[in-house]
């Protein structure tokens, strides 16, 4: 006995499609997988550090009191956020956002 014989087309119509869409929005991502886009690729790692003192005196120096770092590396100032995060969100669905430091 034929096994598709017995199963109705529609069956196998929804089926082909529900597997299709899961690898649609289940399967392996376009692109590298790659986070950082452009800062120090020349680099094996990026590791900024910031002396505490740097910190407080770039915070200080501030007009409000508060200076945000990047976590989402679009930032064309980075180590600091220039809100490119707001860009990368809206396109990928991400919520990252700056690390913020205040007085």
């Amino acid at each position: 006995m034929d096994i598709f014989a017995t199963i109705d087309p529609i069956s196998i119509a929804i089926g082909v499609g529900i597997g299709a869409l899961l690898v649609l929005l289940l399967g392996p991502k376009g692109g590298s997988g790659q986070i950082n886009e452009s800062v120090q690729k020349s680099e094996a790692k990026v590791a900024t550090i910031c002396p505490l003192k740097d910190i407080e005196d770039t915070v200080t120096a501030s007009d409000k009191g508060v200076v945000a770092y990047c976590r989402c590396w679009r930032s064309k100032k980075f180590p600091y956020c220039d809100g490119a995060h707001a860009a990368h969100n809206k396109a990928t669905g991400d919520n990252t956002g700056p690390l913020v430091i205040k007085k």
